[in-house]
Order: structure tokens, then C-alpha cells, then sequence
């Protein structure tokens, strides 16, 4: 039984470190995998398991950028240094509508439900989305060409477009990329601003969840987790964060050559195999947040 199970943690791993990359939704992919490969375990564990993991995937993105996002670097003159500092400031200006997004759905007590069709409709809505912008601006010149080159003002209404990825199937690098390219960002600064923001993002949205795993033990509502589900834990982190390194590297790779409309495409077919399994009653709802 335990080497099935970690057979699962290995395919969440990989599920995980790509989709949390690339543009296609996550809580999508993780709502078939919960209806075909669903661990055994209790729902607590599994809720913080797949928050926890993000963290995984996010060590991943701080290794590949570390240089860059390192102000302490004694490889970079005063100047850059001070650029390092200016991009973390414009960062952290985008993670406020998030953060003040979350902390008030958390004291509101409000819970989007991971129901097949919503998600579906959100895969389909941006999947559609991202094919008709690639299109309207396939001769059009981006206004900003790197990352450093986002204004406060950019950054700020890119972290208001990550506010939408709180709807399930959205996509948080989906909703942030193409906000970023709708106010003229380039791909490619779309795509590495979108891996900066989420570092301090999912650290929070995984330590909010550590928190409220922590909480549900001490109140009784939640069992504290056992060697097995230790091992579980540690092998799905494990391939995360090393299937992320892949997935960012290929990312940045890909959108120096290519539009994102192949995205768009992958989107809407998961969106009708979704909406043909909800039909036929295979898939119900998520447990996944």
C-alpha cells in the first residue's frame, strides 16, 4: 500500500512542478488526478500536502533566479545592487492585491469551491483568451522589454490580475502573464516577473495553510501526521521541485521563440475533457485547493 501511495506522491510531484509553471491551471490538473490516482489519506493531510508541495516548486524558481534576485551578490557592482532592491520593491507592490484578497476571504470565511464546471469555464475563458491576445498583438511591439522596466503602477495592476487566479481553474501564472502582456509587457518579462511574484505568494498562501493544518491539530479536528505521511510528503517536494526546474527553464526558453497560444489551445481541450467527465459523472468535485 505505501509504495502505491508513494507512487502517487511521485506523479502529484510532477503534476505540481509543471502545471504551476506553465499557464495551463494546476487545480485543473490536480481535480483529474484526484479522481484517478486519489490518495488514501485523510483530507487534511491532502489539502496541506498540496500547498506545502508549492513550496517545493518555489525553491526551484529561487535556485534558477538566484543570481538575479540576489542583492547581496558580491558579483554585482553598487548599481546593480540597487536595481535588485528596486525589482523586490516593485514585487512586493504586486503581492498586496493578493494578499489583502486572501486575508480577507480568510476573515469573511469565504471558500471558492473547486466545482468541475467553474473550472472548466475558467480554463476555456483564458484559454480563448490568450489566443485572441497573442493574435490582436502579433504586430505589435511591447512597451516594456524586461522585468526591471515594470513601473509600480505596471506591477501593481499585475498583482490585480492575480487577484482572478483565485478563481479555480484561472491559473495564477495564467492570469499574471496575461495581465502583464495586456498592459505591454513582453513575453519574456511577463514570464519572469510572473516567477518573481511567486515566491512571496505561494510562501504565504502555503504558510497560511501550514498555519491552519496546525491550528485543526491543536483544536482536534486534524491528526497529527505519521512516518509514512512524512515519506509521502517528502517525496512529492522532492520531484516538485526538481520537475520545476525543468518546467521554468523550458518556460523561458519557449517564450523567447514561441507565442503562448499553444497554451490557449491545451486549455480549452482540458476543458471539455473536463466537461465530458462531469457529464458522464466521473469527476464531481476537488478536495485540491
Amino acid at each position: 500500500m505505501i509504495i502505491l501511495e508513494l507512487l502517487k506522491a511521485l506523479l502529484l510531484g510532477i503534476v505540481e512542478g509543471i502545471t504551476e509553471w506553465l499557464p495551463v491551471s494546476s487545480t485543473g490538473h490536480l481535480l483529474l488526478f484526484n479522481e484517478f490516482f486519489p490518495l488514501e489519506q485523510n483530507e487534511a493531510f491532502t489539502h496541506m500536502l498540496v500547498e506545502v508541495i508549492q513550496l517545493a516548486a518555489i525553491l526551484a524558481v529561487v535556485v534558477f533566479f538566484f543570481r538575479r534576485l540576489n542583492p547581496f551578490s558580491t558579483k554585482k557592482s553598487k548599481a546593480e545592487k540597487r536595481a535588485t532592491w528596486v525589482l523586490w520593491s516593485k514585487i512586493l507592490v504586486a503581492v498586496i492585491p493578493g494578499g489583502v484578497a486572501v486575508i480577507g476571504m480568510k476573515l469573511l470565511d469565504i471558500d471558492l469551491i473547486d466545482d468541475p464546471i467553474i473550472i472548466a469555464a475558467a480554463l476555456l475563458v483564458y484559454g480563448v483568451a490568450f489566443i485572441l491576445i497573442e493574435k490582436a498583438k502579433k504586430n505589435t511591439a511591447p512597451k516594456i522589454g524586461t522585468a526591471d522596466d515594470i513601473s509600480y503602477k505596471t506591477a501593481l495592476f499585475i498583482g490585480l490580475f492575480q487577484v482572478l487566479s483565485l478563481i479555480p481553474g484561472t491559473s495564477r501564472s495564467g492570469s499574471t502573464i496575461l495581465g502583464a502582456m495586456l498592459l505591454g509587457v513582453s513575453r519574456t518579462a511577463a514570464a519572469d516577473f510572473t516567477f518573481f511574484l511567486a515566491i512571496p505568494a505561494m510562501c504565504g498562501a502555503s504558510g497560511l495553510e501550514v498555519l491552519s493544518y496546525a491550528k485543526d491539530i491543536m483544536d482536534g479536528e486534524a491528526e497529527m501526521f505519521g512516518g509514512e505521511q512524512l515519506l509521502i510528503l517528502t517525496v512529492a517536494m522532492v520531484v516538485s521541485f526538481l520537475v520545476s526546474l525543468v518546467a521554468v527553464k523550458f518556460l523561458m526558453s519557449f517564450v523567447k521563440k514561441h507565442d503562448f497560444q499553444v497554451f490557449g489551445w491545451y486549455r480549452i481541450v482540458l476543458a471539455v475533457i473536463i466537461l465530458i467527465l462531469a457529464a458522464c459523472g466521473v469527476c464531481e468535485t476537488a478536495i485540491f485547493a
